[in-house]
């Protein structure tokens, strides 16, 4: 049986490739429903893209690689896609878009569009071989213990990374490119919560407010910061660990926007009678502003407190910083970090350049987006970008 393209991965950016190419035309997945990672997000509702979408917003070796694919398929585009199946959505915060509704009607869109292009969708398949052929691939696939070999013009790899693996997140992608001697670049997990030795932060589990944090080599990400019994989350966190590095230290501004040593100088004339930690209580949530007092090891009123005293608090509050131990790992990471180096691919096409006819799309390859829509927005884009020169 021979198919003029095959798929392997029905999340975002196998779906959306399988939806709009032309031929013969198998997606394969080895889970028992498809886009399970695009039902799953956005607390349920699918961050599906973000308005301002630009490469900027993306971390590669190669930082221009991701500019002809977002190009030439828009934040916009899909927002028209998703309008004309009367998918109704509302702008979160940060240009983020989501659903009003539900994430499953992204799925159920996608897999109408797979099933309206003619395109054959094969769930509970294992892929167990990829072979070159002088006129493309061989592949052998087993559903039910069944096993058969398929040829295909066409080899299109989109499934995904490492991120997650109790939805079904495997190293397949980075398999075959080993197998096809093409370069991949450090793996790691991204988009994911820091974790502390010690329980340095159970006390606070729970405790959230808004903040700044900058990583090492990284931008200033203003959002939410949220204290776990493992350490820190929240999206600035998020956001941050794509940019940090084992050992590396942080600096959290838990006061963004306000001048601390302004408002205690205030405090102090207005309620020097105040200790520390109350007058803290009145900047940050409760049991924080009773750790930093802690922290410092100030005691006594804020009357008896000097200048210098007090800058060396409001300092603490704006340039707080934390070494992590670590990470909570590809268990609770969004995305992957690394993956096919794009030096081997078209950016045009997604293309291998030293293998014709082998395409990689979406997360499995070195083009990693910040939380926030960016990521999904690389699916779809990717995935045109093949699906267009499979259809040319």
């Amino acid at each position: 049986m021979r198919y003029d393209t095959i798929i392997l991965g029905a999340g975002a950016a196998g779906l959306m490739c399988a939806a709009h190419c032309t031929g013969r035309v198998l997606l394969v997945d080895h889970a028992k429903k498809a886009g399970e990672k695009i039902r799953i997000s956005g607390g349920g509702r699918c961050n599906f893209t973000n308005t301002g979408c630009e490469a900027s917003n993306f971390l590669s070796d190669n930082p221009h690689f991701a500019k002809s694919a977002l190009a030439r398929y828009t934040p916009w585009d899909f927002v028209s896609l998703v309008s004309e199946h009367g998918i109704a959505w509302h702008e979160k915060t940060l240009g983020q878009l989501f659903c009003d509704d539900s994430a499953k009607q992204i799925v159920a869109m996608l897999t109408g569009l797979v099933a309206q292009a003619g395109a054959e969708l094969r769930l509970r398949t294992s892929v167990i071989s990829v072979d070159d052929t002088p006129d493309g691939f061989r592949v052998t696939l087993e559903t039910d213990g069944e096993r058969q070999t398929l040829n295909t013009h066409a080899l299109v790899v989109a499934t995904g990374g490492k991120s997650i693996p109790k939805m079904g997140a495997s190293g397949l992608a980075y398999d075959l490119a080993q197998q096809f001697d093409m370069p991949v670049t450090p793996l790691r997990p991204a988009l994911v919560p820091f974790t502390f030795p010690e329980g340095r932060f159970a006390p606070l589990a729970g405790v959230a407010l808004p903040s700044a944090i900058t990583a090492p080599r990284g931008p200033r990400f203003d959002e939410a910061l949220l204290f776990t019994h493992r350490g820190l989350s929240g999206p600035a966190v998020l956001q941050a660990s794509s940019y940090w590095r084992e050992g590396e230290a942080m600096e959290i501004d838990l006061m963004p926007g306000t001048d601390a040593l302004a408002a205690l100088k205030d405090a102090r004339a207005s309620a020097g009678r105040r200790g520390l930690a109350r007058v803290l209580a009145t900047l940050l949530p409760a049991r924080l502003a009773d750790a930093v007092a802690d922290d410092l090891g100030l005691s006594g009123n804020l009357a008896d407190m000097s200048d210098a005293v007090l800058a060396q608090v409001a300092d603490r509050l704006h340039h707080w910083r934390v070494t992590p131990g670590g990470t909570e790992g590809y268990r609770t990471a969004e995305v992957t970090l690394g993956g096919i180096a794009t030096d081997a691919l078209s950016s045009q096409t997604m293309e291998a350049k030293a293998h014709p006819g082998l395409y990689f799309i979406g997360e499995c390859v070195d083009v990693t987006g910040w939380l926030g829509g960016y990521n999904f927005q690389w699916a779809w884009a990717s995935a045109m970008a093949a699906a267009r020169a499979l259809s040319a």
